[in-house]
């Protein structure tokens, strides 16, 4: 009896220890590369940053508790492609401040000597990243 509670008590300290280490590695990257303001910024929304944080907030919240209670959805194809579109949109916007913030484009395309071809560039990028979405979804999915 003592070893089985010994067990989970070490478990459970695992897990919220694990949690707060990727908590915190997530609050770090926000605040440190000021992920929403530049979000904001490219979006032009800067009277609804307010919004833009209680969102990440409200997200990470509903997700966690949909995690531990084991919700299942069984919802049309149509609804969950446009759950999935405004979800790639989102992560699409975040991953393009993210790169604005680091400068990493113009600093590859200065380094590659692809000044003048930086818009076959992103659009390169984004065809891939929907042909390999797609591609995971069809070969691991449940299509």
């Amino acid at each position: 009896m003592m070893t089985a509670l010994l067990q989970n008590a070490v478990l459970a300290f695992i897990g919220i220890a694990g949690g707060v280490a990727v908590g915190g590695g997530l609050v770090a990257f926000l605040v440190v590369l000021d992920i929403i303001p530049r979000l904001a910024q490219m979006t032009k929304g800067f009277k609804q940053v307010s919004w833009f944080e209680s969102a990440i907030i409200v997200g990470t919240l509903y997700w966690t508790a949909a995690d531990f209670l084991d919700w299942k959805w069984r919802l049309p194809v149509l609804v969950t492609c446009f759950f999935g579109l405004l979800t790639g949109m989102f992560t699409g916007m975040l991953a393009g401040a993210l790169t604005e913030v680091l400068n990493v484009l113009p600093i590859m395309a200065k380094r590659l000597h692809l000044g003048g071809w930086i818009g076959w560039l992103l659009m390169a990028m984004a065809l891939g990243k929907v042909v390999g979405s797609l591609f995971e979804w069809y070969v691991f999915g449940e299509l």
